[in-house]
């Protein structure tokens, strides 16, 4: 292990197994980080600012770098970007909960870690820069839709520890750098936009300077180092199925064919059938006229909701692991056995698949951490069900899913989407007897926009720069596809119909505790 202590971006001391090497003495941070890792190449790189060098958590490192393709750091206060870098990142990876371990790609120089492998792939293509900490976030921005895994972990200390820390604060001038180089060209005109309309500033200055960077796409190959996690995740390899069903008798009794082919059965496929009709029964007579090789739990209920309909699943499984399904899937015979293969390898207690329709193609190829959660493809450690549910404010809209995810990494865990496993979402029509929903806010004279639950799942899992980016974008998209052409009256609508989002977002919030 090397241990890299400094202040002010040069180097105050260097161990290497608690042995000083003194050759690196006030040497440039980020060239001695990137030389150590060549000289080092099998050894965990680890850095801290010389006011944390007596707070590191030794101990508790092999649970932070439990596999090879780890990044973590962990800071305290406000971090390296400015909070504007939320007027464009659209990913639920900026709000961190500092209390757990979570996925993030914003790092820092105060405390942290890698192995030197990593950082020998990307040294050879990821440009040096005088600041470590902007090294460091654009290593993480870079590698972590390839396949680096990146946290913010507050397991890198040891706990209960005061510490006084005054980090570097990039300058505007950086932040526009730093957008035009790993995002998409517009997003610098965007920033500008929302640095004049949500704060009244018109860098200028910054503006023309970031014209003359080009944006960066570097290929890390990561693949080449082997993922083998020390976690113990795994231990009966046991799994149940959830699925809920509303009137689509056919579909399930395919899904059910596709489980019994798995060369890991389940034990139990847990149904929750909905059907709105009082007088009605149950329709899925082939669950017990026909023998399965699994034990199947039936649920009948003529209350409606997907959120209601899991939750009530969920309350039924027995097994270590549970696959949220759904009643439209197809999939191949090594799913589930894949997907538990997978979670043990990488160590992590959830895991979602590829989840296309038949005529989409495949455009994301790397296993990586995911902003998303599939509430119908997902494998997901059982006893996390205790602590989270699906969130009946978001029952007949959109979003349930998504919260679900975040409920999840504000446990700690991680969602690690499985690039070479698939289950296919065939997107069946709905059944015959369902009723459309009318929605609480249907009858406003002035429709709130977006929808209320969008606007909850934003506001509740953005931070406020993050939100404000993203009315901005919805009003942009708005005024392209919109009737309304005089910009100050679009504005004046927008504005209302945002407003009545948030409303009646708090309204849901109110009728569910009510």
């Amino acid at each position: 292990m090397i241990v890299i202590v400094h202040h002010n971006n040069r180097v105050v001391k260097v161990l290497h197994n608690t042995q000083v090497i003194d050759d690196y003495l006030n040497q440039p941070l980020t060239e001695t980080f990137i030389t150590l890792a060549s000289a080092y190449p099998d050894s965990l790189i680890l850095w801290c600012h010389q006011s944390c060098e007596a707070h590191i958590n030794y101990e508790g490192l092999i649970e932070v770098f439990h596999h090879q393709r780890i990044l973590a750091s962990f800071h305290i206060g406000s971090h390296y970007l400015p909070e504007q870098i939320g007027y464009i990142e659209r990913s639920y990876y900026l709000k961190i909960n500092k209390q757990v371990t979570y996925p993030t790609w914003l790092m820092s120089s105060m405390v942290g870690g890698v192995h030197a492998s990593v950082v020998n792939i990307a040294s050879s293509i990821l440009p040096k820069s005088s600041s470590f900490d902007y090294y460091l976030n654009s290593l993480a921005k870079h590698g972590m839709t390839q396949g680096l895994f990146c946290y913010s972990s507050p397991d890198l200390l040891k706990e209960n520890v005061s510490i006084s820390y005054q980090s570097e604060t990039a300058s505007i001038s950086i932040l526009y750098q730093f957008v035009k180089q790993h995002y998409k060209w517009v997003w610098v005109y965007f920033l500008t936009l929302a640095l004049c309309i949500y704060e009244k500033r018109l860098p200028i200055s910054a503006f023309l300077k970031s014209l003359f960077y080009k944006q960066q796409y570097f290929d890390f190959e990561l693949e080449q180092l082997t993922i083998d996690s020390l976690k113990q995740v795994n231990t009966t390899s046991t799994v149940d199925v959830i699925i809920p069903t509303i009137g689509r008798k056919q579909y399930l009794y395919d899904v059910l064919v596709d489980l019994s082919k798995q060369t890991l059965l389940p034990n139990h496929v847990v149904i929750v059938e909905q059907n709105p009709d009082p007088n009605s029964t149950s329709e899925l007579d082939y669950l017990t006229t026909q023998n399965w090789p699994f034990n199947i739990k039936h649920t009948f209920t003529h209350q409606t909701g997907v959120c209601n309909a899991r939750n009530i699943a969920l309350s039924k499984v027995e097994s270590e692991w549970t696959l949220l399904g759904d009643d439209d899937n197809r999939l191949e015979a090594d799913v589930i056995a894949s997907l538990l293969e997978a979670v043990t390898k990488y160590g992590v207690t959830v895991g979602t698949t590829v989840y296309l329709q038949p005529h989409e193609t495949q455009t994301y190829l790397n296993t990586a951490q995911t902003s998303i959660f599939g509430a119908g493809n997902s494998l997901i450690k059982t006893e996390l069900i205790k602590q989270v549910q699906f969130d009946k404010r978001y029952e007949f809209n959109y979003g349930e899913d998504n919260d679900f995810g975040m409920q999840l990494r504000h446990l700690g865990e991680d969602v690690i989407y499985f690039a070479d496993i698939k289950i296919t979402h065939l997107k069946a029509p709905m059944g015959g007897y369902r009723t459309k929903v009318k929605q609480i806010w249907e009858d406003d004279l002035i429709q709130p926009k977006p929808s209320p639950t969008i606007y909850l799942l934003h506001s509740t899992y953005f931070t406020p720069n993050q939100l404000q980016g993203y009315q901005l974008l919805l009003g942009l998209k708005s005024y392209k596809s919109g009737h309304e052409k005089n910009p100050f009256k679009f504005v004046k609508q927008f504005k209302t119909k945002w407003q009545k989002s948030a409303e009646w977002s708090q309204k849901l919030t109110q009728s569910t505790n009510a």
